[in-house]
Parts: C-alpha cells; structure tokens; sequence
C-alpha cells in the first residue's frame, strides 16, 4: 500500500502539493560578480519546505552544463545565465509570470 500525503490527502504518487507550490513561488534572479570577476547565477524565492531544492539544483546544473550549490535558501549557478534561466525554471515546472530577472 501506498504512503497518503499529509497535506492533500491523495497518494504520494498523485500528490500536486510539489506543483501547485512551483506556481505560487515569487523567484527572483540576480547575477553577481565574486572574486577575480567571476559571475554567478543566484536564484531566490524558492520554499525549502515545499520544493526539493537540491533537486532544482540538480536539475539547473545539469540543462545550464554548469557548477553551482544550494545554501540558505538560495541555488547558485556558476557563470552568467540570464538569457537561458527563465527557459529552464519554466521547463522544471515554476510560472513563467512569477520570474524576476535582474542584473547586468
């Protein structure tokens, strides 16, 4: 037998907690320059407690062929992913209304 989601009540198969979370999700993207000139790709707004944010990580390293971590709430990208970021956030699941690009 299946686990039941606490919050929605339905099978953890057919939970929608993860998805309707992605759409509600205000996401603010910054690009910022670090040691010797280097620029990073930083992603906030996303709640740990309803998304898996080491998956997002995961899957953001994997579509920009990048490095990058997850800590304090926030995905860092290593190098500068302005252009292609909205694309990827939208391909993983999250509102395209709700993205907020800013930087340089």
């Amino acid at each position: 037998m299946s686990e039941i989601c606490i919050k929605c009540g339905l099978p953890k198969e057919l939970c929608v907690c993860e998805s309707i979370a992605k759409e509600s999700q205000q996401i603010i993207v910054k690009i910022v320059k670090r040691k010797f000139g280097k620029k990073y790709t930083i992603i906030k707004g996303i709640n740990q407690s309803e998304i898996d944010l080491k998956d997002v990580a995961k899957k953001l390293k994997s579509q920009m062929a990048c490095g990058g971590s997850f800590k304090d709430g926030q995905v860092e990208l290593q190098g500068d992913h302005k252009a292609k970021i909205k694309a990827a956030l939208t391909k993983i699941g999250f509102s395209e209304d709700t993205i907020k690009i800013f930087g340089r």
